[in-house]
């Protein structure tokens, strides 16, 4: 790793830049949600089979990919700071978790009001559900972890440790529906097949997706600013924020 990476990675240099881009990712998040959703429940034509309770996919969909790749982001984030002892890379860990929990419960959530109308029930211990409900532990188990433990160097190896582990759960949802015999609807969208959706189905569900990249990014941002001043808080660069933030009190 060359020091350019790793000057780069230092929790100031983390903080301008994330300040910065911080009012872009919110525009983007608004501006891609409200366009998504408008052509979702407004434009797409009505599925022949589900009806009108289909259109929960532009929520629920989005929401359950980015449980799994927020997990994934944060157990690289994990061990990159556990293997490579980088103070940042940690921290954006602690970020992801709290927002990874969300959409996972946002995925749960709607997962069931989807399946009530089509499957006659709110839930089924059907392998993806299963699966993705194994997750959302997985996320309480790493966060409540992380917390128990006050020593934060300590608290970061042991959540490393519980996420690495539990990454083995993200395939096991992803192909659940190919290994095994499940309620759950194959994959509408895949790298090696081309879409069965219409396309302004679509088209807001792409427009959904990113409008969750944009908001993940907006909250773990915030969160991660909010994580590195509480840790470097006796830096000279904080306490130069706190001097410009309180007209020169500290």
């Amino acid at each position: 790793m060359s020091k350019r990476f790793f000057t780069f990675a230092a929790p100031s240099r983390f903080y301008a830049l994330s300040g910065r881009l911080l009012p872009w990712l919110w525009t983007a998040a608004a501006v891609l949600a409200y366009a998504g959703l408008y052509i979702g429940f407004f434009v797409a034509p009505t599925d022949a089979q589900q009806g009108e309770a289909y259109r929960i996919i532009f929520i629920h969909v989005p929401a359950a990919w980015m449980s799994m790749v927020v997990y994934l982001a944060m157990a690289s984030w994990a061990a990159v700071g556990w293997v490579l002892n980088a103070r940042m890379a940690s921290m954006l860990a602690r970020a992801l978790a709290p927002s990874g929990m969300v959409f996972t419960l946002v995925a749960l959530w709607t997962g069931a009001a989807w399946g009530k109308p089509t499957w006659g029930t709110w839930w089924v211990w059907d392998a993806r559900l299963t699966s993705e409900l194994i997750l959302l532990f997985l996320y309480i188990g790493y966060l409540a972890l992380t917390e128990a433990i006050d020593d934060p160097k300590r608290a970061d190896r042991a959540g490393a440790l519980a996420a690495i582990v539990g990454a083995v759960n993200v395939p096991v949802i992803y192909f659940s529906v190919k290994w095994w015999n499940t309620l759950h609807q194959g994959a509408s969208v895949s790298f090696t097949a081309a879409p069965t959706l219409a396309h302004a189905m679509l088209l807001a569900m792409l427009l959904m997706t990113l409008a969750f990249w944009a908001h993940a990014f907006a909250v773990v941002f915030m969160r991660a600013r909010a994580i590195v001043l509480e840790r470097e808080r006796d830096a000279a660069w904080v306490r130069g924020l706190s001097t410009l933030t309180f007209g020169g009190s500290t």
